[in-house]
């Protein structure tokens, strides 16, 4: 268990990154803080890429693998603060909660990553097999994944610790997401002779009850792979007397393991190709949504909206080796998935890199009014990246 000195101290560090507000592409108070924390801690070095991830790196004296701790800095907006019991930047400490946008996802976590990181090179003297690498990656709230590439290729890991929410539990494992946009053409006319155009919403409206029909794939661990319509827009809008001329509905897709770009929309254009063919006046087609942000250094991040499952088998050495570490500590960890998507997307999806989750607090507090972080689970997280790296670092 850590002292209490170190107990302090990733409390403290919890709380400074709480402090500063960071929505997506605003993550550059975090960046100067965390840059701040792992200078004074003795990191070999601290780097800012492009599109403003902060990656502190602790090198061992003798060659070994690669950890990587990739915890996002981003923030979901707060909304209407007067909701909050609590000031959501004010990180303030109630009947032993931390409370604040962001302490559950994730700040907390990374304050862990830092704080073991420099724990662990501290106790072994930089005398272990390999080097540590802690991560502060933007973006992840808009973009899971995305800004984590220029992470990997710069790392080239062998294994990545996933921080988002577990309970200190280990998760292998996780549905994917993609944002899929469907597309109807019709011809817009004065509302007040109708047949003279092709109103695109009720085009889109076939279009949606025939999708419906779509039967989901499924995976025996992770389940279905569920197509849900999130929005509907038209255009022009307002109407103002007008027949649409165009509308776009969106759905999320949850990705299985093994499921690729082409193999998702197949079985969607095919719908298309046949609702087309039966109806010469429906104009439609299918694609994934593409997003387009600015980062905090003033680069700009784009990306298709797909993020691959990935799933990893529970009898793997690695995870195995984690598993009876920190059970050897007293801890005692569950295997199971993540319900949400996480930038281990890439690491795992996309880079095929041995990856796992483990951080603290409950998954159903991220994104919420009065979020908070247990100081309890904030220690023992702690803690348990303490061991992970002797787990790993041989």
């Amino acid at each position: 268990m850590l002292s209490k000195e170190r107990q302090e101290q990733v409390v403290e560090l919890c709380q400074k990154l709480i402090r500063q507000q960071s929505y997506s592409g605003h993550e550059d108070g975090v960046v100067a803080e965390l840059s701040a924390q792992m200078k004074a801690e003795g990191f070999d070095s601290v780097t800012v890429d492009r599109y403003g991830n902060i990656i502190g790196c602790i090198k061992g004296s003798r060659p070994g693998k690669k950890i990587l701790f990739d915890g996002h800095i981003d923030t979901v907006p707060v909304g209407d603060e007067t909701e909050w019991t609590y000031p959501p930047f004010a990180a303030e400490i109630h009947d032993g909660k931390i409370y604040g946008r962001g302490t559950s996802d994730m700040k907390g976590a990374v304050a862990g990553f830092v704080t073991a990181a420099a724990a662990f090179a501290k106790d072994t003297g930089k005398d272990f097999a390999g080097e540590i690498y802690v991560a502060g990656v933007v973006h992840e709230e808009c973009f899971e994944g995305v800004a984590a590439r220029e992470i990997s290729k710069a790392v080239q890991p062998d294994y990545v610790v996933i921080g988002e929410a577990s309970q200190l539990n280990l998760k292998i494992g996780q549905r994917g997401r993609g944002e899929i946009v469907v597309e109807t053409f019709g011809k817009p006319c004065h509302s007040a002779n109708p047949e003279k155009g092709i109103n695109a919403v009720y085009k889109m409206a076939k279009v949606i009850e025939a999708i419906r029909t779509l039967e989901p794939t499924h995976h025996p661990v992770l389940g279905d792979g569920i197509l849900e319509l999130t929005d509907i827009k038209s255009a022009p809008y307002p109407g103002a007397s007008v027949v649409p001329e165009y509308c776009r509905a969106t759905y999320d897709r949850r990705l299985l393991v093994g499921e690729t770009k082409e193999s998702v929309l197949e079985p969607i254009q095919k719908l298309l190709d046949g609702l087309m063919a039966e109806d010469p006046q429906l104009k439609a087609k299918v694609s994934y949504a593409v997003g387009k942000e600015l980062c905090h250094t003033g680069a700009e991040i784009t990306g298709e909206r797909f993020f691959p499952g990935w799933l990893y088998d529970e009898n793997d050495a690695f995870v195995q080796d984690v598993k009876k570490q920190l059970e050897g500590m007293g801890y005692q960890p569950e295997i199971t998935q993540y319900n949400f998507c996480t930038n281990g997307s890439h690491y795992a999806g996309e880079a095929q890199i041995k990856t796992f989750g483990l951080g603290p607090s409950k998954e159903n507090l991220a994104h919420t009014v009065n979020e908070y972080i247990e100081v309890d689970q904030l220690v023992k997280v702690t803690d348990c990246y303490y061991g992970v790296m002797q787990a790993l670092l041989k």
